[in-house]
């Protein structure tokens, strides 16, 4: 079973690369860890392409310490070590910023922003121009619904992104595989678990709209297939378009 989940990921992965050209012969690729089964399953499936795939590329894992209390950056880069990833950890204060006193209302906002901001930086000082994210569809079916919800906008996370020009390319090879599919995966591999430091994560408006299309996928197993499929085919003439 292990051995079928792990060809199913590979497919996931190399289906979702070749359909938007993520990866070049001679790529150099920032993938950007959280320490979590998303991004592990991430540096796994490209690293594990290498062995049987007719081009090259280079792959650096790049880690944010957001300088929460008990941040998990030692593990991360101790499991690293022991795969023969190269790894890069910056530390910061994004995360106690964002909690302070003067960003109370929103700190995920302002966290992910300057964690963003830096990896762009950081993609840029170590000589990668593709950076690698482990979105996965479940966190760009919550995109979409979150943007809808708390912005007023029809918008989410694409699979391959160019920025500056073509200078810096944001990739989502994970962007075919659901989360249960890499719990699972990540359960055969016996990821370390690491735990999020962060103090708002269970109460994010994220976590809101997951715990509300959970409830949704439950009563009929089609809608999270049929909410993905939406995103790559909308009719704009049934749409509101501009409103003045």
């Amino acid at each position: 079973m292990a051995l079928y989940r792990d060809k199913a990921v590979s497919r996931a992965v190399g289906r979702a690369i070749h359909q938007y050209g993520m990866i070049s012969d001679g790529d150099r690729i920032a993938v950007a860890l959280s320490g979590g089964k998303d991004s592990l399953t991430l540096m796994w499936a490209l690293q594990e392409r290498l062995s049987r795939i007719p081009i090259n590329y280079a792959l650096l894992a790049v880690y944010i310490d957001l300088g929460f209390e008990g941040d998990p950056a030692h593990l991360i880069q101790g499991y690293c070590n022991k795969m023969g990833y190269t790894f890069h950890v910056e530390h910061t204060d994004y995360g106690r910023r964002a909690h302070s006193e003067e960003n109370r209302e929103n700190p995920c906002f302002l966290c992910s922003r300057l964690r963003r901001k830096r990896l762009f930086e950081l993609a840029h000082e170590l000589g990668c121009r593709k950076l690698a994210f482990g979105h996965h569809m479940d966190d760009i079916i919550e995109t979409l619904f979150l943007n809808m919800c708390y912005s007023g906008e029809i918008s989410t996370m694409v699979p391959y992104q160019p920025f500056f020009n073509g200078e810096l390319t944001v990739i989502r090879p994970l962007a075919f595989l659901e989360e249960s599919t890499i719990n699972r995966f990540a359960e055969d591999h016996a990821f370390p678990q690491v735990e999020n430091p962060c103090p708002t994560s269970r109460i994010s408006k994220r976590h809101e709209i997951k715990k509300m299309l959970n409830s949704l996928y439950q009563r009929n197993n089609k809608i999270k297939g049929n909410i993905f499929r939406a995103m790559s085919r909308v009719k704009p003439d049934y749409l509101l378009g501009s409103v003045q």
